[in-house]
This record gives C-alpha cells, structure tokens and sequence, in this order.
C-alpha cells in the first residue's frame, strides 16, 4: 500500500477540483480508480488558474513522464474519459497513470498502485502545452 504522507505535494484549480470530484464519485463503480482519484483530490492544494505555475499537470496537458521500473518515457496528453483515446496517446484520469499524473509539476515523481496491484513510479519529465 502507498503511504500518501511520502506523496509529492500536487496543485489543482477549483475548477478542476469540482469536476473531477464530481466525476470521481459518479464513477465509484469503477474499482480503485475513483477512490484513488478521490484520495488525490483530498490531498490536493486548490487554487486559482492564475496561481497555477505553468508546469503544473492540467486536465488536457500535454506531457512526457518517465515509468522509473523501464525506463520508458511516454508523451502523453491527461483528459477526460470522454476524450479517451490510446491510439493518439490520450489517457483518462479515470486510470492510475492519469489520477497519478494530476496536479503534479515537471519533475516531481509519484509512486502508485496499477491495477494488477504493483507499485509503480513515474516522473513527469515535461510539460509541452498545459490544458485549460
């Protein structure tokens, strides 16, 4: 189990925070992932637009993260589930690698459970184009 206390501190906008709340809860059907996304949101620091420092992880961000176990590095885009589309490399905050992207910024890491229940680490490397 991931301890959220040795989490990286992660920033979201009040926007943000209302409409992925809401999408959280109305997906509890959905195992772990809500609730995961809905832990994140807890620990999360609200602010403004304005205050959001431009390499902060958006909903619709552009982005590359580094999977620490491979090596891989992904560029990818967070969005929402409607806009899901692996093909083009668009991933939906309702999984683990988009709820643990949310709110961070370019170079901090966060460890994570996968679906299978392995812990995995990432770091975001870049922010190409932050969402609005």
């Amino acid at each position: 189990m991931i301890r959220h206390d040795n989490q990286p501190p992660i920033v979201i906008s009040e926007a943000e925070h209302a409409r992925l709340s809401n999408l959280a809860e109305a997906n509890r059907h959905l195992p772990g992932v809500a609730d995961y996304l809905l832990t994140e949101l807890e620990r999360a620091t609200i602010a403004s637009d304005s205050e959001l420092g431009r390499d902060i992880v958006t909903m619709n961000t552009e982005l590359e993260y580094r999977d620490e176990s491979t090596g891989a590095t992904r560029r990818v885009t967070l969005v929402y589930p409607e806009a899901q589309d692996i093909a083009a490399w668009k991933i939906s905050v309702l999984t683990p690698v988009g709820a643990a992207l949310i709110g961070l910024a370019a170079g901090q890491s966060i460890a994570f459970e996968d679906r299978t229940g392995e812990t995995r680490r990432l770091t975001v490397t870049r922010i190409f184009e932050r969402g609005t």
